[in-house]
């Protein structure tokens, strides 16, 4: 019997997270996501806590609980679970698309500040989280190409490089050039 409960972008994380790494505790896709999604795809982890058990009342997923102990609760994804994880990723995505940048979001007001300085500043800061991401990034890849692993993980870990890539670009033509404009595709 197929359930009639409204699955959300949080729900095929939990269920694709259980399929891909198998049996989980919620702390152990609080674990997963932060390797992984988690440099891409924002949400409340306090959500990792409460979906799965949500899925297993709805029959996506199914709920081991320790006896003793801690009572933790293990998921396994069902066969409910793996044909709505299917349909999903089947179903053609419209081109929406989120950045929440805080950076970005701060040199948008910037004028308002009324001190140059605040840009350079700003830009400075930028920088160096963009370049820590980038080598924390090219530190994953290097170990996951060590690994073997060639499939759409380190794809999408190759998007998230070369967003960093042109994100640390763009924050030292900022820096370098206060007051103007980035050129956009410049040095490409």
């Amino acid at each position: 019997m197929m359930s009639t409960l409204n699955l959300t972008p949080t729900s095929y994380v939990v269920l694709g997270l259980v399929a891909q790494c198998g049996p989980s505790t919620s702390y152990d896709l609080k674990q997963a996501v932060s390797r992984s999604i988690g440099n891409f795809w924002s949400f409340p982890h306090a959500q990792l806590y409460t979906e799965p058990a949500r899925l297993a009342e709805a029959g996506f997923l199914d709920e081991k609980r320790e006896l003793g102990g801690r009572r933790r609760r293990t998921y396994t994804i069902t066969e409910q679970g793996h044909s709505a994880l299917a349909r999903w990723l089947a179903d053609a995505t419209a081109g929406g698309y989120e950045v929440r940048d805080s950076g970005l979001l701060k040199l948008f007001f910037a004028d308002l500040a009324g001190d140059p300085e605040v840009v350079q500043n700003l830009a400075a800061e930028q920088l160096q989280a963009h370049s820590e991401r980038l080598a924390t990034y090219r530190e994953i890849d290097a170990h996951l190409e060590k690994q073997g692993v060639t499939d759409h993980t380190r794809a999408t870990l190759r998007f998230g490089l070369w967003y960093e890539q042109a994100a640390v670009q763009f924050w030292q033509e900022v820096g370098q050039r206060p007051g103007q404009l980035p050129r956009a595709g410049a040095d490409t």
